[in-house]
């Protein structure tokens, strides 16, 4: 059996957590690839090294003296070595840092050496073989992931190495250039290895016990998902609610390898298994519940639009020509709702309003800002009748008013507008009457 073990910044932000990811990883012979984030925080009010890497580019950059922020972060790196008792010293690998500082190398330079100076601290200290992920990881003149030569790449370097420690979130170009992914992109080097090798799990290890129900910022100890889809993932992901980078899904998803979200704090708890499909029913009817807040919706009337072909293409038209997105477009015979993010939309709205006019010629156009969505997941709502009048229900009990619904025909979610001021009240409303009350 083989895995890859991704683990976050905070899993890897001092000596004692490191020790705690040693435990985890030699518990498990199949813990045979590993992909370290660079340090994160040690507490609520330190910095991650990754931002103290860009703050010290950044001076160099400028001409600034950079070196003491420079030897703030060797110094760091100098305090997990000493605390976890090795014999490895990163003078030289600083002396070239400062050198490409100086040559201003780039802020992705930069940001990258957070992770590979932590993978050369874990392979010493696991005694693994420590590869460079500017060696496999390969991304094009576009800066879009070069996925085939990734993939055979690191096919051909892993496939005679038994364990080894690969630096998460960065790669290279082909004149070896350091290219790095969207914060948090460890996720996706994991996931890289995990396709390459044929994983048979890709543990993604952080300071969460799995993904949660609801957001904990707005219900109290929600409560961990056993088993999630990607497809729900995915609907969940959009609304906001995420502990994964969205693109490290589609390598292992393609591949048909399960992650397996882990908590480095409390390993002895199984966490949230995301699969392909599943037979196993989950615990509550639905998976998960997550939302954002800052939409406007455009409410058009017409008398007789069902009947006028092209109606709804020429409406979209008006928003694809000021370039804005629409979130969703529920409507009715003689109605049609287009919900948009108010931030993008409100410098826009009075052209938008203009044009849906000369496009249309509507009876009249409405706009109402301050909404929220809310999304309701689950493959569990399918095959449960009254799902969404229980909804209603928790929602007119705890008075939230309903501006919006809209389900789509899979079943899998269904879509809820209110105001923005009703955002949590309605989460944590839901939340009871799905979850609370079968505890």
């Amino acid at each position: 059996m083989k895995k890859v073990v991704k683990f976050g910044g905070s899993s890897l932000a001092s000596a004692e957590q490191f020790k705690k990811v040693g435990k985890i990883i030699h518990e498990d012979s199949s813990r045979r690839y590993v992909v370290p984030s660079a340090p994160g925080k040690r507490f609520s009010s330190d910095t991650k090294v990754t931002d103290m890497l860009y703050e010290c580019y950044g001076a160099a950059e400028n001409g600034k003296n950079f070196k003491p922020m420079l030897e703030k972060i060797q110094a760091r790196y100098n305090e997990i070595i000493q605390g976890l008792g090795l014999n490895l010293s990163l003078k030289d690998e600083f002396e070239k840092i400062r050198e490409n500082f100086e040559a201003k190398a780039g802020r992705e330079y930069a940001a990258s050496r957070g992770e590979y100076l932590n993978g050369i601290i874990m392979a010493n200290y696991l005694n693994f073989e420590f590869i460079d992920a500017a060696q496999v990881i390969f991304f094009n003149e576009d800066g879009t992931l070069n996925n085939d030569k990734t993939n055979t790449m690191l096919y051909e370097r892993l496939k005679g190495c038994e364990y080894a420690v690969i630096p998460g979130f960065y790669g290279a170009l082909d004149d070896g250039t350091v290219k790095t992914f969207s914060r948090g992109g460890s996720d996706i080097t994991g996931s890289l290895v995990a396709r390459a090798i044929t994983a048979d799990l890709y543990e993604n290890w952080t300071d969460v016990s799995g993904f949660l129900v609801a957001d904990p910022r707005v219900v109290n100890n929600p409560e961990v998902i056993d088993t999630i889809t990607y497809r729900e993932l995915r609907e969940l992901s959009y609304m906001g609610a995420s502990v994964l980078h969205e693109d490290a899904i589609f390598p292992v998803r393609k591949a048909g390898i399960p992650i397996n979200i882990r908590n480095t704090n409390a390993p002895e708890e199984k966490g949230t298994l995301i699969v392909e499909s599943t037979c196993r029913r989950p615990r509550y009817t639905i998976t998960g519940i997550a939302g954002k807040k800052g939409f406007a919706a455009i409410n058009i009337d017409k008398a007789m639009m069902n009947s006028e072909i092209g109606f709804g293409r020429k409406v979209l038209e008006v928003f694809e020509e000021n370039g804005i997105s629409f979130e969703h477009m529920p409507s009715g015979i003689d109605t049609m709702t287009i919900f948009v993010h108010q931030p993008e939309f409100v410098e826009k709205e009075q052209q938008v309003i203009a044009g849906i006019h000369r496009a249309v010629d509507p009876d009249f156009v409405e706009l109402e800002a301050d909404l929220a969505l809310i999304a309701v997941v689950g493959r569990g709502m399918k095959a449960t009748r009254g799902t969404a009048g229980r909804i209603f229900s928790a929602l007119a009990h705890a008075r939230v008013n309903v501006k919006m619904i809209d389900q789509g025909s899979s079943e899998l979610n269904i879509i809820i507008g209110v105001k923005n001021n009703d955002f949590e009240t309605a989460i944590r409303a839901i939340y009871d009457i799905f979850v609370t009350a079968q505890l």
